[in-house]
């Protein structure tokens, strides 16, 4: 056997397959936040796929007794816009990894008065106002796949983040739809007042397609929503700007930290939830018909419906 496709550090196919290299559970946020008290055994590394580069390399290491994978989302430094975000590669990279859990720690804006800066909301719902749906799917191209969407985050990982939430004395609410724009300018006052209006909680420009692709490859999801500012809706308070939204995150960073390590060691050893068998019945064309390169690309999301005398 040769190396495996995808990772670029030295490793025998082997140990790359291990049941120790298997269960891990990614975090994606902000490049501080990998910078928690007791990750240790840090390693960054380099993954190629199919669908281009990821944000960064990817940092590994141990944290709360468990395997972790941190991904810094719009890369060290902050260098790529929202709308740049190759989510299929950040998330096949996951999947290689052995990542079968995610959690999401973003920046939000408030829709809502309830919802006020520094605030945490445990968004269950979506609501897409992008224009890249293509770019959220690993499927097409002859295979065929439509994955349930109606429930997009992980419940159980959802409550467990919540749980942890409450322990840590956030001030987090249960529950919302999380409107996904395109950016990288903020909202106009009137589509702030639109979504205002129509009742939704909070808007980003990240999570969306992280959600979808997840899914897809049967990894359990769910956001840690960072109110950061108003968005521009409400006229009694500063609209929506990049200090604004630092300054915020800064303060509501070392609460997040908290959050995600009293949730890890919450999460099962072996993924045993609804999305980690997501594809079971999404696949729409005949086993005969999949294209040999789509196969190929997609091996470490399609491996379990390989098992067949055709694969």
């Amino acid at each position: 056997m040769g190396k495996i496709p995808g990772l670029t550090s030295p490793c025998k196919p082997s140990t790359y397959w291990a049941p120790r290299m298997k269960h891990r559970i990614g975090i994606i946020g902000g490049s501080g936040l990998y910078q928690i008290e007791g990750f240790t055994q840090q390693k960054w590394v380099k993954v190629k796929t199919p669908f281009g580069s990821p944000s960064d390399a990817f940092l590994t290491g141990r944290l709360s007794g468990r395997d972790v994978v941190f991904l810094p989302r719009h890369g060290r430094g902050h260098r790529i816009l929202p709308s740049e975000l190759n989510h299929r590669a950040n998330v096949w990279a996951m999947k290689t990894l052995g990542v079968s859990w995610i959690i999401s720690v973003s920046a939000v804006g408030s829709l809502q008065k309830r919802y006020r800066p520094c605030d945490i909301v445990l968004i269950d719902q979506f609501l897409d106002r992008t224009k890249r749906s293509l770019e959220h799917t690993f499927f097409g191209k002859g295979l065929v796949a439509h994955i349930g969407f109606g429930h997009p985050i992980c419940e159980e990982l959802r409550q467990l983040l919540l749980s942890s939430a409450h322990a840590c004395k956030a001030r987090a609410h249960d529950g919302g739809t999380y409107v996904n724009m395109e950016g990288p300018a903020f909202s106009t006052r009137a589509e702030s007042l639109t979504n205002h209006r129509a009742g939704y909680d909070v808007i980003g420009m990240t999570n969306l397609g992280e959600a979808r692709c997840a899914r897809e490859a049967e990894i359990a999801y769910a956001t840690l929503a960072m109110v950061t500012d108003y968005d521009s809706w409400k006229e009694d308070e500063a609209h929506v700007s990049v200090e604004m939204v630092v300054g915020n995150l800064r303060r509501n960073a070392e609460q997040a930290k908290a959050i995600v390590s009293r949730t890890l060691p919450l999460i099962p050893a072996t993924p045993g939830w609804s999305c980690h068998a997501a594809l079971s019945n999404a696949i729409m064309t005949d086993r005969a018909y999949w294209p040999k390169p789509v196969i190929k690309s997609l091996k470490p999301i399609l491996s379990r419906y390989l098992q067949t005398p055709s694969a």
